[in-house]
């Protein structure tokens, strides 16, 4: 790779966040603005904050990521998820510069029997969908050089997931009850961010693919019960106490956002266009993992 980049991050401390900081530490000056510098509810905050740092590319891994807090609060996660992800990409059409965003499943309502592609028409379940769909739609009007990057069930040794939770309630109890009728695929914060490292690569070495929207997720696919599972057979090899895991319907556990039942994506776009693809999602936690050892 050749000179240095000045990449704005916006987002500090979330998982995929995290991840890139550590990921992308040798590739220039990394700018990580958080709550403190960055009022994401204000579009001028972003277009000041832009404007100051004059960056190369600006990658936004900000989001309002709670799924059912997000129907009791919906301006704020419209505020976060859809008008300041449209803020990004207008300041970064206007230098000429790309703009990497990362969306959802959730933008599909999980009908579909097989895994979900770019051209399938999105038809959100709730505020979280909708508020991300928005997002994608004012990037796509802002136009410029932009990845919108969908992924799913994202897990990381910080912050709280699934992963974090699982490993202390599988100790913690001798049963456990979890959904197993959505399928999908646990994709570690860290895979995001090492995939993001690529498309950077590739962008800079002048061999871009098209710029649009791409799934991103681990690849193979999984229930949240073969998830837990999964978690648990790790417990039981360093031989830490584990739970026994009861797999039940979605309708057994509800919440107040409705989940998509099939968030499956379909990431051979981004293989064919990039020449990026992820691995399978056990092996990912089996490497995310032996970070915590």
């Amino acid at each position: 790779m050749s000179a240095s980049l000045r990449i704005l991050i916006s987002g500090q401390h979330g998982q995929v966040s995290q991840a890139l900081q550590h990921t992308l530490k040798d590739l220039g000056e990394l700018i990580v603005v958080g709550r403190d510098q960055l009022d994401l509810s204000a579009p001028e905050s972003i277009r000041n904050v832009v404007r100051e740092v004059k960056p190369d590319l600006i990658i936004n891994a900000a989001a309002h990521t709670a799924v059912d807090q997000a129907e009791s609060e919906p301006d704020l996660a419209y505020a976060i998820n859809a008008t300041s992800p449209g803020v990004f990409a207008e300041e970064a059409a206007a230098l000429g510069i790309p703009f990497i965003h990362y969306s959802t499943d959730y933008v599909f309502d999980g009908s579909k029997d097989g895994a979900w592609t770019e051209t399938d028409t999105p038809n959100p379940l709730g505020v979280y969908g909708s508020s991300k769909l928005a997002g994608e739609q004012a990037i796509e009007k802002a136009g410029g050089q932009y990845l919108i990057l969908r992924t799913s069930w994202v897990y990381s040794l910080t912050g709280r997931n699934f992963l974090l939770t699982m490993q202390r309630l599988l100790q913690e109890r001798e049963k456990l009850t979890i959904v197993a009728d959505q399928i999908g695929a646990p994709t570690w914060a860290g895979t995001i961010a090492q995939s993001t490292r690529a498309l950077i690569q590739r962008w800079r070495d002048g061999e871009p693919g098209a710029w649009g929207v791409y799934h991103l997720t681990a690849s193979g696919e999984t229930s949240w019960a073969g998830f837990a599972g999964a978690i648990g057979q790790e417990l039981s090899k360093v031989g830490k106490p584990c739970a026994t895991i009861e797999p039940i319907p979605s309708s057994a556990y509800p919440t107040p956002a409705k989940r998509p039942l099939n968030s499956r994506l379909d990431c051979s776009r981004l293989q064919q266009e990039w020449g990026v693809s992820q691995p399978d999602w056990h092996a990912a936690l089996l490497e995310c993992l032996a970070q915590q050892r």
